[in-house]
């Protein structure tokens, strides 16, 4: 299962948004730094509306949604490349996960401790990446080191990781995260091993109070990290409340919708989180809908049938024959598979075709 870390300075909201995302209080939240020292890992379900629209078509009372870790962080602080807070700690824990989640504090509060001594995001968001970055630019140093005797073998695969790492060290000591540099599919392949930090797939998400959560859009704080983001960064923001998705751990769904609408809001930061992290992790769902569960299928985008249908057991790749499919919106618009496949909605695919998200599929083999 992918994971996504949940980074960012100490106090900013990073545990109790952990706690609010995997519905639990096994994060310890508190008002002094480093009160999460060793991570929290917990699973979290994808929201996914279309899965109650196949239930009643299934006629079914079990659903199954997708999943994917979330993992909550010790705080870096600056220096963290250089050993200093728990930074070699944080380090190993955020290289081991495949996407981030950073946290940015987006409001003031006197109660609430900030490491820097006030709130400014951007600031909070280049002190993290900076950490990020100089501890990548340790490691491409030392690699093109490691190669070099290589090279001058005449090593090509060698010769062509050079030129990769030249580029991503160029890139860093401008200042610019790894993630930036524009490269091919192969060399990417030839600068994966290395798992650099300022290479992963990045969110920010704006934690502001209960009471701006409803106004968010026009928070000066959330306006600026939109904006740095967007320029700098290429990334995406989201606006939570940390506060809030934790007092809603406690309560029904009824009761949560009934206080959001409160509050003026439609729906909580988390689940547009969520969605977002799953996206960003490169990933996309199919389902498959009987009477007996609609459950949704976690595959990664561009993967063809055999490789979908191997989710849910290797015997259903390596015998795979073919893979009956109907596009969600043409079944719920049918009403029935019956009436899809009247209608000539509802097809057979073969080993070549790609599976787009929302497919729901009956899987044919033979082994």
């Amino acid at each position: 299962m992918l994971r996504a870390g949940i980074v960012g300075l100490p106090n900013v909201g990073k545990s109790t948004l952990f706690n609010a995302v995997t519905r639990t209080r096994n994060a310890e939240a508190a008002n002094y730094p480093f009160c999460t020292i060793d991570p929290n890992v917990g699973t979290v379900t994808v929201p996914d509306a279309r899965l109650r629209e196949l239930q009643r078509i299934a006629k079914t009372n079990v659903v199954i949604p997708a999943a994917i870790e979330f993992v909550d962080i010790a705080g870096l602080v600056k220096g963290a490349s250089q050993g200093e807070g728990l930074g070699n700690k944080f380090l190993t824990h955020v290289r081991e996960v495949d996407a981030i989640i950073q946290v940015v504090r987006c409001f003031e509060d006197e109660d609430v401790h900030h490491v820097s001594g006030s709130v400014d995001p951007v600031r909070d968001i280049e002190v993290i990446n900076m950490e990020l970055m100089l501890a990548d630019l340790e490691q491409v140093t030392k690699r093109r080191e490691r190669i070099a005797k290589d090279i001058k073998r005449g090593d090509k695969t060698a010769a062509a990781e050079e030129v990769v790492l030249a580029k991503i060290e160029t890139a860093l000591n401008g200042g610019k995260p790894a993630l930036m540099v524009e490269l091919s599919s192969e060399e990417k392949a030839l600068s994966a091993p290395l798992f650099l930090l300022s290479d992963k797939p990045t969110i920010f998400a704006c934690n502001v109070r209960e009471a701006d959560l409803a106004t968010a859009d026009t928070n000066p704080f959330v306006q600026k990290v939109r904006d740095y983001v967007g320029t700098h960064l290429a990334c995406e923001a989201v606006v939570i409340s940390a506060q809030i998705e934790s007092d809603l751990v406690d309560l029904s769904p009824e009761e949560a919708q009934a206080f959001l609408l409160e509050l003026g809001v439609q729906e909580s930061g988390i689940g547009a989180l969520i969605r977002s992290t799953y996206h960003l992790l490169g990933l996309r769902t199919y389902f498959t809908a009987g009477e007996k569960e609609v459950r949704a299928w976690t595959i990664h985008a561009g993967d063809t049938a055999p490789k979908a249908a191997g989710v849910i057991h290797s015997d259903f790749e390596r015998g795979f024959i073919k893979a009956e499919t109907v596009a969600y919106d043409d079944l719920v618009r049918c009403g029935s598979v019956a009436a899809a496949r009247e209608k000539g909605l509802y097809r057979m695919e073969g080993k070549e075709y790609v599976v787009a998200d929302g497919d729901v599929m009956l899987f044919k083999f033979n082994v």
